[in-house]
């Protein structure tokens, strides 16, 4: 397949944020008087957007009496502290400068809000990255296509030469509902039996391996 434009997920496929997802997730929990989660917990509970994630943290998820309460502070303290511990994957750069320079058009969405994706993609990739899309009150979050299909479109871009890279069942998800072929990769947020159980058809196990997998090698593992 020849493909011109990549779209990628931020959280788990680019960046390495857990940490701070982590920090801020325990720092609302605490505040509510509730127990902190451990890292590997918060691991599995990103993926859907910072309210998700509260709602799987927090006892009685979203019916916890101080949940709105507590979903401010996750945010607030979020946003005051999201590049602690944040830093690209090794790897992900020298990648993403190998695609630029073959000329693919680039793209990130996420379900982060659409301000902080912004940002945090000017602070790390620069001009890398030509389309940023997040969470925005017009659009359905992933798994819903909105901000995939919104991105290719703003890109200029062909869907039919157009590739999904994600970390999760939600992108796998994701590429599927906005008919995209998807490449999934280990390294992120989810393990790969739950990428092979959500219907991975193409995994990654390193940056490296997108670029190959791009250059037409096969990639084994599903």
């Amino acid at each position: 397949m020849n493909y011109q434009t990549i779209l990628f997920d931020l959280d788990g496929t680019l960046l390495n944020t857990l940490d701070d997802l982590h920090t801020a997730c325990n720092y609302a929990l605490t505040a509510v008087g509730e127990p902190p989660r451990s890292r590997e917990e918060v691991r599995r509970f990103v993926g859907n957007g910072i309210g998700t994630l509260l709602a799987r943290a927090i006892p009685g998820g979203t019916d916890h009496p101080r949940y709105g309460e507590a979903l401010a502070l996750l945010q607030s303290y979020y946003r005051a502290h999201d590049r602690v511990n944040t830093a690209p994957y090794e790897g992900v750069l020298p990648l993403l400068d190998a695609l630029t320079e073959a000329g693919y058009r680039l793209g990130v969405v996420s379900n982060k809000p659409d301000g902080p994706v912004k940002a945090l993609c000017r602070a790390y990739f620069g001009d890398r990255i030509a389309v940023a899309i997040g969470d925005r009150p017009r659009f359905h979050r992933k798994p819903a296509p909105d901000a995939a299909l919104e991105a290719l479109r703003a890109l200029g871009a062909d869907p039919d030469s157009a590739l999904y890279v994600g970390d999760s069942d939600v992108d796998i998800a994701t590429a599927r509902n906005a008919g995209l072929p998807c490449l999934s990769v280990t390294w992120g947020f989810r393990d790969r039996e739950v990428l092979l159980a959500a219907g991975a058809t193409a995994l990654a196990d390193s940056p490296q391996e997108v670029l190959a997998f791009l250059q037409g090698e096969t990639l084994c593992g599903c």
